[in-house]
């Protein structure tokens, strides 16, 4: 069973998944994000992605999501680097300190509410992220074009391209794509019929949305629905 709460670190959400006997294997969905996560054993980087993956098998799990862009001030490494990964926080940082971070969670009442703490801490003490990422964040979720967003910001393509890199993990089309797949998302488990989604989140038509989903997570529209 998974389940969201609201999360110390401003943006980011807390969840946690505990199985349940009959549950079906979930999908985990490209959101532009970068999770820190506890897998009850040791702590985990989930990189950004750019396709579907199965979920986590096991658990209970725990998990912070942090919004797109601040991970790589809080880890100290480029999220490309991380790109549809899962990395032990081990092969980021040194042994010895992750060994202290991993025993305060382990030995926590409340592992889940412990990880969100100890994320809350590291992103208060990591170097604040670059405005332009934050800008560049905020503009690209609202659907406004790669050239255009460049423009806003003052910088060329290229520029915000190496800059998407370093911050998302990916170019900015592709975070725009992933942006776009989960405004779509929301919109379609609000209820609303395909087309209407398509037109309300800037796809070109329903099948134009249908291409995108399928390419973005191996599936349907209607199966991600519900």
């Amino acid at each position: 069973m998974y389940e969201e709460h609201a999360s110390a670190v401003p943006g980011a959400v807390r969840w946690t998944h505990r199985p349940v006997p009959g549950d079906a294997p979930g999908l985990v969905l490209p959101d532009g994000c970068v999770d820190l996560l506890w897998s009850g054993r040791e702590l985990v980087v989930a990189g950004p992605d750019t396709r579907a993956h199965p979920g986590t098998g096991g658990g209970p799990w725990a998990g912070v999501r942090l919004p797109p862009g601040l991970a790589p001030a809080v880890l100290g490494v480029p999220a490309v680097q991380l790109r549809d990964r899962r990395v032990p926080l081990a092969d980021v940082w040194s042994a010895a300190r992750v060994r202290e971070l991993t025993e305060r969670v382990g030995a926590a009442a409340d592992p889940a509410t412990a990880l969100d703490a100890l994320t809350a801490h590291l992103v208060h003490r990591a170097p604040a992220p670059d405005p332009l990422v934050r800008h560049a964040a905020r503009l690209l979720a609202r659907g406004l074009p790669v050239a255009r967003v460049a423009g806003e910001l003052g910088v060329g393509e290229r520029r915000l391209h190496r800059t998407s890199l370093t911050a998302f993990g990916y170019g900015p089309k592709t975070l725009a794509r992933v942006l776009r797949l989960q405004r779509a998302l929301t919109a379609a488990r609000a209820g609303r019929p395909a087309a209407l989604v398509a037109a309300e989140t800037g796809y070109a038509d329903q099948q134009h949305l249908a291409r995108e989903v399928r390419a973005l997570t191996g599936t349907t529209l209607s199966r991600l629905r519900g």
